[in-house]
């Protein structure tokens, strides 16, 4: 005789009442009992797709933002050592006294309190193809600076934008 296990337990075992079933997680919905599943989502019924896709802009923008601004106070901490970053004390000193360093980084952190919500929004693969587009406005960046930016790069760019377009069409929660 084949014993087929209860609710959160073991062959034979008894469920404890109002105990949540092995593998659940507190507020799991039907079919996604698995708090490591990186598919489930929970749309907000008030919330619209526009809505996701604002915060998924705001997010890549603010990260596009932080990359610029590092970049700059790395520049900074480079031409104050004479020579590049290396991980040691005095790297480490000339960075962390450099303050585009310090708001590259908090813009870092606002990026990832937005990426929090569309986390809870839509599911990761949906979501995070956008996080490419953070190279293509780092790349436009560049084009308005004036620095020369060729041919292979734009037709990445092409393909980047192509995908995040084919993504954007599918249902944004599993």
């Amino acid at each position: 005789m084949s014993r087929v296990p209860r609710e959160g337990g073991a062959p034979g075992s008894q469920a404890t009442p109002g105990a949540r079933p092995a593998g659940s997680f507190r507020g799991a919905k039907p079919g996604h009992s698995d708090e490591w599943d990186i598919e489930h989502s929970d749309p907000d019924p008030k919330g619209s797709s526009s809505m996701l896709l604002g915060l998924i802009l705001v997010s890549v923008l603010l990260a596009a933002s932080a990359q610029i601004v590092l970049k700059h106070g790395m520049n900074q901490v480079t031409h104050d050592l004479g020579h590049p970053f290396g991980i040691n004390a005095e790297s480490l000193k000339a960075a962390g006294t450099t303050l585009w360093v310090w708001v590259g980084l908090a813009l870092f952190g606002l990026s990832a309190i937005v990426w929090l919500a569309v986390l809870s929004r839509a599911a990761l693969s949906f979501a995070y193809p956008f996080a490419a587009l953070t190279y293509v406005v780092i790349l436009i960046y560049d084009t308005i600076r004036g620095e020369a930016v060729g041919g292979l790069r734009w037709a990445g760019v092409v393909l980047i934008v192509a995908g995040i377009v084919l993504v954007s069409r599918t249902p944004s929660h599993s």
